[in-house]
């Protein structure tokens, strides 16, 4: 399904449009795409206002928290004046303000089994910017069913990871990667994050969101890419997928 693109939104995306391989055509598939995004606090809100000012048609924001003074250091859609609001009330605020026609649904509420199934089916990407590993394993138990491409982030102290996984091409899943560590048992509460780097692994979630949407590239699959701010570098490791995995196999 594509949209035909408006003169306004022509000029709105020019610098996209002009780019090879995007075009009108690219554009118009960019604005019938759904992204589910789950989480809404440091990834969260960098992928979102990218996604959404790229010309991304409709975004589901899924998240229960509300905006604490804490979260302002680095969850940049929201604000002093939303202190105390749910973050996905406070999300769409701020989304609406970058891009008024921008399509918004919200959930305030954690997901079960059988609802996240139902909003996974119905997206054409999903982005994890969960912060534990129980919600990951979970979420990408749901893609690999439903056939959806995924894209994890993941952001403490001065580290960030990237991960992929792109069922319809048969990449490796998360449980292939996470059997292998446990739950970590610190928080960004306990352990710190540097705020710049929550924003460079949402920017790259979008990207990669945004490369799926348009087979724009080579996406990142059957990799974690690791991020060290210190030395402001990325590492990629293999990831293989596992014949014994439970998810995928």
């Amino acid at each position: 399904m594509t949209l035909e693109i408006s003169t306004a939104q022509a000029v709105r995306y020019s610098r996209q449009i002009n780019l090879p391989g995007i075009d009108l055509d690219g554009q118009e598939r960019l604005l019938a795409s759904r992204v589910l995004i789950i989480g809404i606090g440091g990834l969260g809100c960098a992928a979102a206002q990218y996604l959404a000012t790229s010309g991304v048609g409709h975004l589901t924001l899924v998240d229960d928290d509300v905006v604490e003074v804490s979260n302002l250091q680095r969850q940049v859609l929201h604000s002093e004046a939303t202190l105390g609001m749910l973050k996905v009330d406070s999300a769409k605020q701020a989304l609406e303000a970058l891009r008024p026609d921008l399509s918004l649904a919200t959930i305030s509420e954690r997901l079960d089994e059988m609802a996240l199934a139902k909003q996974v089916s119905s997206h054409d990407v999903v982005l994890d910017c969960t912060d534990n590993l129980i919600s990951r394993n979970v979420i990408n138990s749901a893609c690999v069913a439903a056939e959806k491409p995924l894209v994890i982030g993941a952001a403490i102290r001065m580290e960030g990871h990237l991960f992929s996984v792109i069922p319809k091409q048969n990449t490796a899943c998360y449980a292939c990667l996470s059997r292998f560590f446990a739950e970590s048992d610190l928080s960004c509460a306990e352990a710190g994050v540097l705020a710049p780097v929550v924003g460079i692994v949402g920017a790259a979630q979008a990207l990669e969101a945004i490369k799926l949407l348009l087979k724009l590239g080579e996406p990142t699959r059957n990799g974690l890419h690791v991020f060290d701010a210190r030395q402001f570098s990325w590492q990629r490791f293999n990831v293989t997928k596992q014949a014994d995995c439970k998810v995928c196999s």
